[in-house]
């Protein structure tokens, strides 16, 4: 009975014996041997050590390819479990799951009465490196469904046994360090003392499954990587993140707050973040405008006869809220896609009108669990610069091409890099497999043809068509989903919506919704962060402060500020009984773009000095001049300043 292994490059490998991915390495060389951690085996993630079946495509994975965080990270999940059952005892901690996540991993655990607080941390990191000091093997086996029930009930491990009992696999595989055992596909490393740059970063509740009905658990925080450095720059980044935190920005900034007893999930914006708000809505309106979308306004409440009709009672009732007046049941809106499907069926709609493009900043409602809401980025009620564009099938291609180069012109002012992902027919779907293939094929043709690289996120759509979701890059690297495009042969046919052909016949549009910011709220929370509260100019609540000197130049300062105000700049003149240093750095911490200091000098020659919030001078300004470089750059929506003296 033969082993046969196929390489990357083609090459056959035979063997009598079992083999592993180690063996397979140390055949080919010694060297090899020691740098790789794991395998790739027909698609999937293997164990070093773990035995192949007897065909298999073979990659090693060296501890500088990407998956090897995956068995990196993993590992120390468990070596995180570990060093709590040492800490605590074992009879005192239930596990519960402790994954691989972006950058790092968690484990949840049921302490019962013990409160974990960040403050025992150093302690668990203490013992976590005492593990991987021991190098202990990480050991993989496997036992019949019946005899790993048994092998966890006899633990006390309610959880595991939870898991278990939903498992179809006739054989359950478990992972075993030491003393430490615990229910586990894997992959892991081949022992724990082959991991060593990690740090725990926070501890936080988790309901069990994420099910708020269930118990509340404690969640354990790390990050892991391969390299020192690597790590180093990660903490650095989590550090500066820290600062720029949007729900302590914003307060701070005095753009909005939180009523958490009267209205959770539901920001309140003060004038400061109204202006932002209402800038963001003003040039996506211009270039609505600009490419032929006409704008409308849905009403907040509808009855849920349409809500039933558009296919949202049976897929998202339990993301919706409800009311009931007169013996008559309404939804608060999620979606604005039913109101402007009712403002097409108004009227008669002839192939001549078509594409049909209405948008709208429509304000949504959807129920989110406590347990998820995050600052302006997880909300229940937010706006959408959402939009609707009805057409033929033959004009699809075209109409997806026109959104995609619509995101680049609405991201191109704040700086974002971006990539589009495709997400295909989720598990809980609507219509026909045939028609969703048409609709993911049109998505997919129409990414091609505009050359954009992307990535396929199976089963990620919405109940009724495929998307494409747009992700930016921030300037700390991390990644946000804003933009979508969502393609829908299923509405126009729920509610029977025609044009008339040239021929006079009646026929289906297609319906494509999309949004560019998405959630404005959610839009407004990542430019924060990115910009860390220092908006470029345009988008500043305060474009310029004016500062006068002492008591006698306020009148001069005031005239300064009419006339900014006058040409449209948002102004303010900071005329407290305070040194001018101490207003200075007051207005560089609200992030004010530009200080406009006066005094005895700028009152003689008419004249104001300078000051960027980047601390940067200029003396002597001509007041017009000045005026004439903020006004140049406001217009152009520029990035950066672009103040000239």
């Amino acid at each position: 009975m033969q082993w046969i292994i196929e390489l990357p490059d083609g090459t056959i490998k035979e063997y009598e014996k079992p083999v592993s991915p180690a063996d397979i390495a140390a055949d080919i060389s010694s060297g090899l041997l020691k740098r790789t951690i794991g395998a790739e085996v027909n698609g999937e993630l293997w164990d070093l050590n773990r035995e192949l079946p007897k065909k298999a495509k073979l990659r090693l994975i060296l501890d500088k390819d990407p998956e090897a965080s995956v068995f990196y990270r993993h590992s120390f999940s468990h070596i995180l479990a570990q060093a709590m059952m040492r800490i605590f005892g074992e009879s005192n901690v239930k596990l519960a799951i402790g994954p691989v996540i972006e950058d790092g991993f968690y484990y949840d655990f049921d302490l019962g009465d013990i409160k974990l607080s960040e403050d025992i941390l150093p302690k668990i990191e203490a013992e976590m490196e005492k593990i991987v000091k021991e190098n202990l093997p990480i050991e993989r086996f496997e036992l019949p469904k019946a005899e790993a029930l048994n092998f966890m009930k006899e633990k006390g491990q309610i959880y595991k046994v939870e898991l278990i009992e939903e498992l179809d696999d006739e054989m359950i595989s478990f992972y075993k360090q030491g003393e430490f055992v615990d229910l586990c596909k894997g992959p892991h490393m081949p022992s724990t003392g082959r991991v060593k740059y990690f740090k725990l970063l926070s501890v936080s509740g988790a309901y069990w499954r994420g099910d708020e009905k269930n118990k509340m658990l404690q969640r354990v925080y790390g990050t892991a990587f391969t390299k020192k450095s690597k790590l180093e720059e990660h903490l650095k980044m989590l550090e500066e993140a820290k600062k720029r935190d949007h729900r302590k920005l914003g307060p701070q900034l005095g753009l909005f707050s939180f009523s958490y007893e009267y209205a959770p999930g539901m920001p309140l914006f003060h004038p400061k973040g109204t202006t932002v708000l209402n800038e963001l809505m003003s040039f996506s309106r211009e270039m609505h405008l600009q490419d032929g979308y006409q704008e409308v306004i849905t009403p907040l409440v509808m009855n849920i006869d349409l809500w039933k009709k558009s296919g949202h009672w049976d897929h998202y009732r339990d993301n919706m809220y409800f009311t009931e007046k007169e013996e008559q049941e309404y939804a608060v809106k999620p979606m604005n896609c039913p109101g402007h499907i009712l403002i097409y069926k108004a009227n008669s709609v002839s192939y001549k009108d078509l594409p049909m493009k209405f948008f709208e900043f429509g304000r949504v409602h959807r129920y989110e669990r406590s347990g998820v809401l995050h600052g302006i980025f997880r909300v229940r009620g937010f706006l959408q610069d959402d939009a609707h564009i009805f057409c033929t099938k033959e004009q699809i291609e075209d109409q997806i091409k026109g959104v995609i180069a619509f995101v680049e012109k609405i991201y191109s002012p704040f700086g974002f890099n971006y990539r589009a992902e495709l997400s295909t027919r989720p598990e809980d779907f609507m219509g026909e497999i045939e028609i969703w293939d048409i609709a993911t094929d049109a998505l997919r043709n129409a990414l091609k043809s505009t050359k954009m690289e992307f990535k396929v996120n199976e089963g990620d759509g919405a109940f009724y068509g495929p998307k494409i979701d747009f992700h930016v890059r921030d300037s700390l690297g991390r990644e946000w989903q804003c933009a979508t495009i969502q393609l829908d042969f299923l509405m126009p046919e729920r509610f029977n919506l025609t044009y008339i052909g040239p021929d006079n016949q009646e026929y289906r549009p297609v319906m494509i919704h999309r949004a560019i910011y998405g959630s404005l709220e959610r839009f407004f929370g990542i430019l924060l962060e990115h910009y860390a509260g220092a908006f470029p100019t345009w988008l500043a609540p305060i474009q310029v402060k004016v500062i006068p000197i002492a008591d006698r130049h306020n009148g001069y300062a005031r005239k300064v500020a009419e006339k900014l105000r006058n040409a449209g700049v948002r102004v303010e003149v900071d005329s407290r009984t305070k040194s001018t240093n101490y207003k200075i750095r007051d207005a560089q911490m609200q992030k004010v773009p530009y200080m406009a200091i006066v005094g005895d000098k700028e009152i003689d020659t008419e004249t104001v000095s300078v000051r960027l919030r980047s601390g940067e001078n200029f003396y002597g300004i001509k007041l017009n001049a000045f005026i004439a470089n903020i006004i140049e750059e406001i217009k152009k929506r520029q990035k950066r300043s672009i103040f000239k003296s």
